[in-house]
């Protein structure tokens, strides 16, 4: 069965001086276009948390092959979006990669990666993205049987919390370079990304 990817894209920018992280130009279109579209590669079924509040996010995936998730009041943090991700999953579902959608380098062969490595996992172990050194960061491959945990999250923890809890049922896959830890909150994070890129 096909992991699906839920990629969180509901947050407020609020770093970002009055603009939108997630509509910030990425390969010739917006960088929540440009992250969807990668998963969509992956042939895995795709899960976007939207804020309803954010029309021109919407209308930059509009007619793309994904599945809507609406969270009302994503300011009280970002549990609300990942439990919301979570309900809208199939009951049957057995694990899901959790992805930002502010992180522009994440690859369609990063998601296939992590499917791989979960179908070869026999412990069915959560799978933290790393750095090549072992940094940690994202995307996260989340078994089913954490799912009920996430559901009792609050505020704006994330799923920090429960990584901590299970330290030793997580393990960690490797990404080139520093995808995994790179994700872009500020007009400073952005201007330094696209100078190294042109470097």
């Amino acid at each position: 069965m096909n992991t699906p990817i839920l990629i969180l894209a509901a947050g407020a920018s609020s770093r970002m001086q009055g603009r939108d992280k997630l509509l910030e130009p990425v390969a010739n279109m917006p960088l929540l276009r440009h992250v969807v579209l990668r998963a969509l590669q992956s042939g895995a079924p795709v899960y976007v948390v939207l804020d309803p509040n954010h029309p021109e996010r919407n209308a930059c995936i509009d007619g793309l092959a994904f599945q809507a998730v609406w969270v009302s009041h994503p300011e009280t943090g970002m549990s609300q979006s990942l439990t919301a991700g979570i309900r809208a999953l199939p009951k049957d579902t057995r694990a899901v990669i959790v992805a930002l959608a502010d992180m522009p380098e994440i690859d369609t062969v990063d998601y296939t990666k992590l499917i791989s490595a979960h179908q070869a996992d026999l412990m069915k172990n959560i799978l933290r993205c790393t750095t090549p050194s072992g940094k940690t960061g994202h995307p996260v491959l989340m078994p089913d049987w954490v799912f009920e945990e996430i559901l009792q999250l609050s505020g704006d923890e994330g799923a920090r919390s429960i990584l901590k809890r299970h330290t030793n049922k997580v393990s960690h896959v490797p990404l080139i370079d520093r995808r995994a830890t790179i994700d872009l909150d500020t007009p400073e994070d952005w201007n330094n990304w696209r100078s190294r890129r042109q470097h």
